[in-house]
């Protein structure tokens, strides 16, 4: 993609369940333009996962979006379409939800830090369960 075209400030977007992406909104992250598109999706257990790729790679395409929050639960529905995204703008950051304990095992951006600083995220996983 073409970083020229980015503007320098970008918008970050958010998938995520109600309370998720209400606190965001809350905090000034909405937009919504003319045409009705928005930067955010509300997600629930009756939102398609195919509604959630297609949002998801749209977000990615948007020239306007820097950052896209992923609340881990829906993360792990859209693991592949995550997996494949490749740029460094968007970034891509997965972020606990109000109903399901974040699991650090289960970020890719995590393991790629364990894995950069030469240590097994599943070995310390086990050694932080044996402590507990």
């Amino acid at each position: 993609m073409d970083e020229k075209k980015r503007p320098k400030e970008g918008l970050i977007a958010v998938i995520g369940d109600e309370d998720t992406v209400t606190g965001f909104l809350l905090a000034g992250i909405g937009q919504r333009d003319s045409r009705g598109t928005s930067n955010f999706l509300v997600c629930d257990q009756h939102t398609k996962r195919s509604k959630i790729s297609k949002t998801f790679r749209s977000f990615c395409a948007r020239l306007d979006i820097s950052i896209i929050l992923v609340t881990q639960d829906i993360a792990v529905e859209i693991r592949k379409e995550i997996a494949e995204h490749d740029e460094v703008i968007p970034t891509v950051l997965e972020i606990p939800s109000k109903s399901a304990k974040y699991d650090k095992s289960k970020d890719p951006i995590v393991r790629r830090v364990y894995t950069l600083l030469g240590k097994d995220l599943d070995e310390e996983m086990m050694k932080e369960k044996g402590r507990a």
